[in-house]
């Protein structure tokens, strides 16, 4: 299913098939995350094996940008039934995105916008009234992204497998507008 078209080296939105290889799919998350994991964040991104990245995508609706035939951006979205895991995620009107990566080398030109925004319409087809994510409290350049992108915090959270407490934001999806007044801070 594709869900966007390629112009102007845009890449193609789609789904994640089963021929799409798990080794440059775990790859591109080593990669996107590596500037986290020099800040010392041990997300399971930094680290995790091909094994645990197919765990990952086989738990929810699994996205990924593709440019000149190489995966370049994923997202992974998990409907309400599918999130749980704290307060927030264990309500029943919340969906949630997580594993999110962009190719280092092609950040801040609309990629990971646009894997947001296909993402939030999943989440609108779903029937959820907000979707959530998390990400690490010391990486304020990404509470900053997400907030500009109209998430809010709405609590904390200290997940098992990393070194750093979470906040949990979230986005009333309700609100149809697309975008945020702010489109070009939104994209870097």
């Amino acid at each position: 299913m594709q869900i966007s078209a390629t112009h102007d080296r845009q890449p193609v939105i789609r789904l994640l098939q089963a021929a799409d290889s798990m080794t440059e799919l775990t790859t591109l998350l080593h990669s996107a995350y590596g500037r986290l994991a020099r800040m010392g964040l041990r997300y399971m991104a930094t680290h995790q094996s091909e094994d645990v990245t197919r765990e990952r995508v086989n738990q929810g609706t699994c996205l990924v940008a593709e440019m000149d035939g190489k995966i370049c951006g994923t997202i992974l979205f998990r409907n309400a039934a599918q999130t749980t895991g704290c307060g927030w995620y264990d309500r029943p009107e919340v969906a949630s995105l997580a594993q999110f990566a962009v190719d280092p080398a092609l950040q801040a030109h609309g990629i990971g916008l646009r894997l947001m925004l296909a993402t939030e319409q999943l989440a609108r087809d779903s029937g959820a009234q907000e979707i959530a994510l998390d990400t690490a409290e010391p990486a304020t350049h990404l509470v900053g992204w997400y907030g500009r992108l109209g998430y809010r915090f709405v609590e904390h959270a200290q997940w098992s497998h990393t070194n750093y407490r979470s906040v949990i934001m979230s986005k009333i999806l309700s609100d149809r507008s697309l975008l945020t007044p702010d489109l070009a801070s939104a994209q870097s």
